[in-house]
C-alpha cells in the first residue's frame, strides 16, 4: 500500500491502515521523542499521545510537504507541550548574561564513540537539552525555540551556550581519562 493509499485508509479511519502506520512509524518518532523526553518511559508515553493526535488530525494534511516531517513535527510538539506548561526554562538574568559570554563548543573530535556524545546529550539537564536538540540536531531557529517552548530568544540562546558548555566539559574529561589509559 503506498504512503497516499495509507493515509487515506486512515482517514477514513480504517483500523487496519492505523496498525500499519504505527508499525511502519513507530521506531523513528520513538527516536524523536525519546531526543526530547526526559526518560524512555516519558518517551513511549509521548509516543502514544503523538499517535492519537496524528489519527485525529490526519485529515489535515495536505500533501504539502514531507508525510514523515508532519509527523515527526507532532511528535516533537506532543512531547514540548509537557514541559511548556512547566516553565522550566527561563533562567535568571544574570545567569542569561553569563552564559551569553560563554564559548561556543569546539568542532566534535570524529574519533569520540557516537554511543557516549548521545548519552552524554541525554544527561544534559532538560532545558539545555531540548533547546541543544531542537537547534543543533533538528535546525530549529532561537525564534522558532522561543516559540514552541515559550521562552525568550535569549533564553533559548543562553540554553544552548549552557548546554555545549556542559557537553564540552563532558568531553574534555573523556579524552583526560582516555589519555591516562
Amino acid at each position: 500500500m503506498s504512503t497516499e493509499e495509507l493515509i487515506k485508509k486512515c482517514q477514513e479511519n480504517d483500523r487496519h491502515a492505523q496498525e500499519i502506520l504505527y508499525r511502519q512509524y513507530s521506531d523513528t518518532l520513538y527516536g524523536m521523542c525519546l531526543k526530547y523526553a526526559p526518560n524512555a518511559m516519558e518517551a513511549e508515553d509521548s509516543l502514544q499521545d503523538a499517535f492519537i493526535t496524528i489519527f485525529q488530525r490526519i485529515g489535515q494534511f495536505k500533501g504539502k510537504g514531507s508525510f514523515e516531517g508532519w509527523l515527526k513535527r507532532i511528535a516533537i510538539n506532543t512531547v514540548l507541550q509537557k514541559y511548556r506548561q512547566k516553565r522550566l526554562y527561563d533562567l535568571p538574568n544574570d545567569a542569561v548574561l553569563e552564559a551569553q559570554q560563554d564559548l561556543a563548543l569546539t568542532p566534535i573530535d570524529e574519533s569520540l564513540p557516537l554511543t557516549f556524545l548521545l548519552e552524554i546529550i541525554q544527561q544534559l539537564p532538560e532545558r539545555y537539552r531540548l533547546v541543544f536538540n531542537l537547534y543543533v540536531l533538528d535546525g530549529y531557529t532561537h525564534k522558532e525555540i522561543a516559540e514552541l517552548l515559550n521562552i525568550s530568544d535569549g533564553t533559548s540562546k543562553s540554553n544552548l551556550a549552557r548546554a555545549r558548555q556542559l557537553l564540552q566539559q563532558k568531553i574534555n574529561a573523556y579524552k583526560k581519562a582516555k589519555e591516562k589509559q
